[in-house]
């Protein structure tokens, strides 16, 4: 029979794996609304709190965040004249609806809270700003930037390379079709494929605004040779367009 103290150790080393468990799958899914850049707007400054400019964004981003963001993604606008206030918000293919509102929370407390207008998370991005324009985005290149799994490929990089770009340009040609009822463009894909006895996952997403989402994504898969080569995962991050693979699932089935 087991001693007291043995089921006490057992008990105690199930419990531990259990919480390993939790973490490990948290952590391979991404499931956090974890923080990853921001940029701030230095050319429009900064608001004064009880400001009329501070009052409009209060009442845009309350009724944005009534939205049930179905298809991830708004564009609104708040005209009075000097006062213009501009959301634009995107989710993950993977995190519409409520998922998304949570994201739209933790983004908008860093605006409210530090003041930064351009915000990126894992699951989503909010742009805030006072220009007026509800014209389709063309790129921006002041606006991107590349992060990079620390881990090196092991064997042959080249044919790494070769077969995560190949996989990414085939992505981009599910993304950048129409859907099922042949009006708007699905501006997300993602996929798996099995490279020897690993497997590698990648997603492509585009604003819903954007002027040329393959354009885009073309762009941000050449940034990929110049920041990430031979990395085991890289994302390039846009706030109109941005890719991600790794060699762990990443995204919510």
């Amino acid at each position: 029979m087991f001693s007291s103290y043995s089921l006490w150790k057992c008990l105690v080393s199930f419990h531990i794996l259990a919480i390993q468990v939790l973490i490990s799958c948290a952590s391979s899914l991404n499931l956090t609304n974890e923080y990853l850049n921001h940029k701030c707007r230095v050319d429009q400054g900064k608001y004064q709190p009880g400001s009329e400019y501070e009052k409009e964004l209060n009442t845009l981003s309350r009724r944005v965040a009534t939205l049930d963001f179905t298809d991830g993604f708004t564009h609104r606008s708040n005209s009075r004249d000097t006062k213009s206030v501009t959301i634009i918000f995107q989710c993950r293919g993977d995190s519409y609806r409520s998922k998304c509102n949570s994201c739209y929370a933790t983004a908008l407390a860093g605006v409210s809270e530090k003041q930064r207008w351009n915000n990126r998370y894992d699951q989503c991005f909010l742009d805030v700003s006072m220009i007026n324009d509800n014209s389709p985005r063309r790129m921006n290149y002041d606006n991107i930037f590349s992060m990079h799994n620390p881990n090196n490929v092991r064997g042959n990089v080249n044919s790494f390379n070769k077969k995560t770009t190949e996989f990414l340009y085939k992505l981009i040609g599910k993304a950048d079709r129409l859907d099922v009822d042949g009006i708007n463009f699905l501006y997300y894909a993602a996929g798996e494929m099995r490279l020897g006895k690993q497997t590698l996952f990648a997603m492509v997403q585009c604003a819903k605004d954007i002027l040329s989402c393959k354009d885009c994504l073309e762009w941000s898969i050449k940034e990929l040779s110049k920041c990430c080569d031979g990395k085991q995962g890289a994302r390039v991050v846009g706030t109109i367009c941005n890719l991600r693979y790794e060699l762990y699932p990443f995204l919510r089935t």
